[in-house]
């Protein structure tokens, strides 16, 4: 069988077929960026306390009513606590002052029976305000955000193994349907249970979509513009619909004002269809040759270049037939050691990914006491460590690449825990180039998985390792109420992961310089690390031919 590679060359690398699917399949991911991370606002918690209904008080009560509490160290209005109201309009009615004539630490306190009153300061209404998901109800906060990565998780286990079977355009538009409708819905919805049954349904296409824009793209381009797509164009794409989130909210203060905001551009893709292609190496994997030659043959119109007169004659062959006709599962994945220890690692690496990336963007909310500020600089710090990954797959060993930017993420996280108090901005700082380096690593494996699995199983696989990522996801948002016990032991934990999984990468193959495989016969082996510096005999022809060939 020729290389896809080789057989497609006359096309060109950036041609104005490849130019156009480039940046129609960027635009795709866009919605994903704000989609995903909309929960920070809509799930933020207004400040709040026990609502005091209007009654005859004296107005020493009115503010002395709702007990005071110590929170880090500062004095608040208690969240969840009022003194009794009953005993406190008796006292009022009595003429008492509260301080001088009553002793407040001696009332007795109830729960807020009447409600909670909820401050407008930042938003007009979040859903925690909405369904009043505060005190013994505060757990729904973040189960809120796991319910999501939930039907993120569940979307990426079955949205690899449909795109395998059914192709990658199909399910890429239909999980871009789900994301649009059905965020859409859910500002009709009437409580928090239907609010999440909703936000799971969306929460299948988030994902879902990211996965099949990136193999469909990873698998249509060729070379060095493969690498620039996969290393920097759809993450860039993601990152900027992460910095145009905040500007959402700033706008659409209101929890249904935002998600209509944010579900409507999702109409514009709707044209799409007739301009993104199939891509034709699942094709040609499934043996319907004749259609990729008419996706290559339109390429190369729209490239103005002339078509040999047998594009794929060697494809056509019966052991093609057989494994065309040959369905693969993620069972498949477990069917030799060589992917099955390769398919385990790459979980475990995934997983730590997920949960340090999303952990570390959900707790934008404190790291300034603007939020939108605080969104925005969480976003910013993506441009760089995406710019860092194209660098580094142009030039470093992916095994390399990966283990480095885990160990620089991993360090400075456990560093956090040795700042002094009075330098919040160095932890900050330091949170911000742990999320730099988790953030690089992301983009690095989504294409060291790819370059890793063949054509028949790579979306299959990159389908599981996100589906391992996404367990990562649902517990993030508990991960962080750790800090209630220990407020370093987040960042402790996600370091951990970050260095185990950093010394687990070493046991991966190495990918770099190598043409995407095929079959499962010419997945790669693991081999031993070289320095990516050191060049030994017969090496540098390799390299040379490799070079020829991008």
């Amino acid at each position: 069988m020729q290389d896809y590679d080789e057989v497609t060359a006359f096309l060109g690398h950036w041609g104005h077929f490849q130019q156009s699917v480039f940046f129609l399949l960027c635009a795709s991911v866009l919605p994903n960026g704000f989609g995903a991370f909309s929960l920070i606002f809509l799930t933020d918690i207004p400040s709040h306390h026990c609502l005091v209904p209007d009654i005859n008080l004296t107005e020493d009560w009115h503010q002395a009513i709702i007990p005071m509490e110590m929170v880090n160290g500062k004095l608040e209005l208690s969240r969840c606590w009022r003194y009794r109201l009953d005993v406190v309009r008796n006292l009022s009615a009595q003429g008492y002052i509260p301080g001088q004539d009553v002793n407040l630490t001696n009332l007795e306190q109830e729960g807020c029976v009447d409600g909670w009153s909820y401050s407008k300061d930042i938003y007009k209404s979040t859903i925690v305000s909405e369904f009043d998901l505060v005190c013994s109800e505060e757990w729904k906060q973040p189960f809120t955000s796991t319910v999501y990565f939930m039907g993120v998780l569940v979307g990426s286990f079955f949205s690899g193994q449909l795109s395998d079977r059914f192709g990658r355009k199909p399910v890429l538009f239909l999980t871009m349907a789900l994301q649009t409708l059905f965020t859409f819905v859910q500002i009709f919805s009437s409580s928090w249970t239907v609010f999440c049954i909703l936000l799971f349904i969306s929460g299948l296409g988030q994902i879902s979509n990211y996965v099949s824009a990136f193999v469909l793209g990873t698998e249509i381009f060729t070379g060095n513009v493969r690498v620039l797509f996969s290393s920097m164009g759809v993450c860039l794409a993601f990152a900027f619909g992460f910095m145009m989130l905040p500007l959402f909210a700033y706008f659409l203060r209101d929890w249904t004002s935002l998600l209509l905001g944010i579900s409507l551009p999702g109409l514009l893709y709707l044209p799409l269809w007739w301009l993104i292609p199939e891509s034709p190496r699942w094709l040609l994997s499934q043996g319907r040759v004749e259609e990729a030659e008419n996706i290559v043959k339109y390429a190369a119109k729209k490239n103005k270049v002339e078509v040999p007169q047998a594009i794929f004659d060697d494809y056509d062959s019966p052991a093609d037939k057989t494994q065309a006709n040959e369905h693969h599962s993620i069972f498949s994945l477990l069917r030799t050691a060589n992917i099955r220890n390769t398919s385990i690692i790459l979980c475990l690496v995934w997983f730590t990914l997920s949960t340090g990336y999303f952990g570390l963007s959900l707790n934008t909310s404190r790291l300034h006491a603007d939020p939108f500020i605080s969104c925005f600089i969480s976003a910013a710090v993506e441009v760089p460590a995406y710019i860092t990954s194209w660098l580094a797959l142009q030039y470093l060993p992916r095994r390399l690449a990966v283990i480095s930017i885990l160990l620089l993420g991993g360090v400075s996280l456990y560093f956090i825990q040795l700042v002094p108090h009075g330098l919040s901005y160095l932890s900050i700082t330091l949170e911000m180039v742990g999320k730099f380096g988790i953030t690089t690593g992301t983009a690095l494996m989504f294409v060291y998985t790819a370059e890793l699995f063949p054509t028949v199983l790579r979306n299959t696989a990159t389908g599981m390792c996100t589906t391992a990522s996404r367990v990562g996801s649902c517990i993030a948002p508990f991960l962080l109420k750790l800090s209630q016990y220990f407020k370093y032991l987040p960042y402790i934990t996600l370091g951990s992961l970050a260095v185990v999984s950093a010394f687990a990468t070493v046991f991966l193959p190495e990918s770099f310089g190598r043409p995407l495989p095929q079959t499962i016969e010419q997945m790669h082996k693991r081999e031993r690390m070289k320095c990516p510096f050191i060049t030994r005999k017969g090496q540098s022809k390799h390299v040379q031919i490799f070079e020829s060939r991008l």
